[in-house]
């Protein structure tokens, strides 16, 4: 069993490229600027593989997999 995780993305270090989005639009979505937008839920087991290819994908390392308790 794999414990719950969530997205979260750095917006200091974020620049709005939008590739996360493009690769994981189940659970990211993007404002008028361009930025991410990520679902405040955990992330659904199905997706987890998919979480994880698009955070080492991230060309800024802006976002993130947080491991909940």
């Amino acid at each position: 069993m794999t414990r719950p995780a969530r997205l979260r993305v750095d917006f200091i270090g974020c620049d709005g490229r939008g590739l996360c989005a493009a690769a994981l639009p189940e659970l990211i979505t993007l404002d008028d600027w361009g930025f991410p937008i990520v679902s405040d839920r955990d992330v659904p087991s199905r997706l987890l593989g998919d979480a994880r290819a698009t955070v080492r994908a991230c060309p800024k390392l802006a976002l993130r997999l947080d491991a909940r308790r």
